[in-house]
């Protein structure tokens, strides 16, 4: 899951600010390319022994020429272009993706704003909105990511986990009989219909009735927006091209790094280095950037860099009733008259006893 960090440079700078993180292992580079440095290394090695010890002198010349024809020809695979562009377009597609994500907390202070909970009725009206919406995002999460369908494999468990009513299970139920189609918009045109339901019995205001479709609706289309980065992937072929470049050009480079005897005199291979330095960390730059891209291409899975869509939701429920219910609640319990709490100081006094080797604490989703 995700890897927490940046807090362990918030105010580092300077020489080797950035030495302190290259000590991690989880989420780290390290982690990601080990398995193919290790394959690369016995490789290597398992030619040059037999190129050093089993081969008489009549094999080993073959075997320089084959070398020095590796060498020669395996710079023309261009690695660094195909590489380059395809790691910026999932890149691309991973922020896009990050935009996507919806969040209602917007709604839930739009709600707690024109949809004040004065009586019973508009107080089930608020639960009932924001859960049709946190129930739109489930959905749309257990269609999207194996954890969430994992824990909400079926819509029972979304009636045990809250979301749905043992009517609404029963509705959603006979549509799924009726049609093949996702069944998310569902619970939107439900919210919608019990805005407009609010309205006509006068708990909201026509303003705010079309605010609060306003944003139901957007968020439906960040919902639509997932499904469609989930469906709609960067084409294999360039997936291909980009995989088939990278090791071709080290399954060429276990022969082309091959020193060879300096008493023949080829050009550049007058030194006989034993570890192929520079070929290792040719591996280590461009393995490590084909692995990003293969980490962040499909990031709803169990990676350490994917989303957590499973807190996420948990975070949802918590966030929709902490902004609409408990945030006036508490406010209006300090205090029945609002222009009655005192004013905050005109000067702020922060503390000076934080300390920069102290880990700060990250928040829980």
């Amino acid at each position: 899951m995700t890897v927490f960090y940046t807090d362990k440079i918030a105010s580092r700078g300077g020489f080797g600010s950035f030495w302190k993180l290259l000590m991690r292992w989880r989420g780290s580079v390290y982690k990601m390319v080990w398995q193919d440095m290790l394959v690369y290394v016995i490789l290597y090695y398992f030619i040059s022994l037999i190129y050093r010890f089993a081969l008489d002198e009549e094999s080993k010349r073959s075997f320089e020429s084959v070398v020095l024809h590796c060498q020669r020809f395996r710079n023309l695979i261009p690695v660094s272009f195909v590489l380059g562009f395809f790691v910026s377009l999932v890149v691309s597609r991973w922020w896009g993706i990050y935009q996507s994500i919806p969040w209602p907390d917007t709604l839930a202070i739009l709600i707690a704003t024109h949809l004040p909970a004065k009586t019973d009725e508009a107080h089930r009206a608020r639960e009932t909105i924001l859960r049709y919406v946190n129930l739109t995002i489930a959905l749309t999460f257990a269609m999207i990511s194996p954890v969430v369908k994992k824990k909400l494999s079926s819509l029972h468990h979304f009636h045990v986990a809250g979301y749905l009513t043992a009517e609404e299970l029963k509705a959603l139920q006979t549509l799924e009989e009726s049609s093949s189609q996702h069944k998310t918009w569902v619970p939107v045109v439900w919210a919608c219909e019990r805005v407009e339901k609010a309205r006509l019995e006068g708990h909201v205001s026509d303003t705010g009735q079309r605010l609060l479709i306003a944003e139901i609706l957007r968020l439906r289309g960040n919902c639509g927006s997932l499904m469609g980065w989930n469906e709609y992937n960067v084409p294999l072929v360039y997936t291909q091209v980009v995989t088939i470049a990278v090791y071709s050009y080290f399954f060429f480079s276990v022969l082309g790094e091959q020193f060879l005897d300096p008493a023949q005199n080829y050009p550049n291979q007058d030194l006989d280095l034993y570890v192929p330095c520079f070929a290792l960390l040719q591996l280590f730059f461009y393995v490590g950037w084909i692995k990003v891209a293969e980490a962040l291409l499909n990031p709803f899975g169990t990676d350490d860099h994917d989303f957590e869509f499973l807190p996420l939701l948990t975070r949802h429920q918590e966030m929709t009733t902490l902004l609409s219910e408990q945030a006036s609640a508490a406010l209006a319990s300090v205090s029945p008259d609002n222009s009655k709490l005192d004013p905050p100081p005109a000067t702020l006094v922060y503390s000076d006893d934080y300390d920069e080797d102290t880990p700060l604490a990250t928040p829980e989703l």
